[in-house]
């Protein structure tokens, strides 16, 4: 029996891999996973993996294996998820970003288990890409060795996991009876606002040059704001009247 809510909390993250390529990273994570009492991988445009081959390095963890999705976008892979963390190796202008791993952590497990949170990592050679990056709430950049700073995939995951896990055992320890958090608008939400601003906006000639770089700063006012389910829904309506008026 999960007597402090661990594994409750635990079981509302996902870990997200976008287009990963080898089967022994995917066999690492998924044994960290079970290090560490979390069972959600979903992966984005995989590369063939034969289950064997995960199976070789990912000991006794079949069951984990069999609860693996795999997504066609990492739209919709990350539709039902309430915050997205990404990891980056490297600072990205303009986006909400932290190397403070263990505040992060704390973050998140104040955040469980009312909403559903995924860590986003990027394929072994090349990271996330520009799309995937936009979808970011928040970037986390592990601070290893300037001299030497990249991390296999795998060495990734579990030293963001390592870190949640250990906020969580602390937060269940320390909680008491308080008005519970506000439960924020979902990702897919977010995206139905985004697509609507952006088409109506364009419409209007509000969005001309710099169109890319407009729309990436609303996206980042916006995660910052953790919008609830009916805040979304007033700015949806609120932009409507504005298509229908111009």
């Amino acid at each position: 029996m999960d007597v402090y809510g661990v594994e409750q909390r635990l079981n509302q993250i996902a870990v997200i891999l976008q287009r990963p390529q080898d089967a022994v990273n995917v066999g690492a994570i998924l044994r960290a996973m079970k290090n560490m009492g979390i069972s959600h991988l979903r992966l984005v445009q995989p590369e063939p993996m034969a289950p064997a081959a995960i199976l070789r390095v990912a000991h006794h963890c079949e069951d984990l294996l069999d609860q693996m999705t795999s997504y066609p976008t990492l739209a919709e892979a990350l539709a039902d998820l309430h915050v997205v963390i990404g990891t980056a190796a490297l600072r990205h202008t303009g986006r909400s970003q932290t190397n403070d791993l263990r505040h992060l952590a704390q973050t998140v497990a104040q955040r469980l288990p009312q909403e559903r949170i995924g860590l986003l990592f990027g394929q072994e050679d090349d990271g996330l890409d520009q799309a995937a990056l936009d979808r970011c709430h928040l970037l986390v950049m592990i601070p290893t060795n300037a001299d030497y700073p990249a991390l296999n995939l795998a060495q990734a995951v579990l030293l963001l996991l390592y870190e949640v896990r250990m906020a969580v055992l602390a937060e269940v320890e320390t909680t008491v009876s308080s008005t519970p958090m506000a439960a924020i608008a979902d990702q897919a939400a977010l995206e139905r606002l985004f697509h609507l601003s952006e088409t109506t906006l364009t419409g209007i000639g509000f969005l001309k040059a710099k169109q890319t770089v407009t729309m990436r700063k609303v996206r980042q006012m916006v995660y910052k704001a953790q919008l609830t389910p009916e805040e979304v829904a007033l700015l949806m309506a609120m932009v409507r009247r504005i298509e229908r008026g111009a």
